[in-house]
């Protein structure tokens, strides 16, 4: 399986609770902070439930 990089882009001011948890649960705490993680059917489900707040790239090793 392949990685991706994911990218806070947009505030979690005004969210939901929901988003705000998704958010933390990917390790995603500041606007331009990115993590990696491997890409699993959980990781992608959480991206798709916040995927206005951030930007999602492809990491090739």
């Amino acid at each position: 399986m392949g990685k991706l990089k994911i990218t806070q882009v947009k505030s979690v001011i005004d969210r939901t609770k929901r988003q705000k948890a998704t958010m933390v649960a990917l390790g995603l705490t500041r606007i331009n902070h990115s993590v990696v993680h491997e890409t699993r059917p959980e990781i992608l489900g959480m991206i798709k439930k916040i995927e206005h707040l951030v930007r999602i790239e492809e990491v090739t090793d």
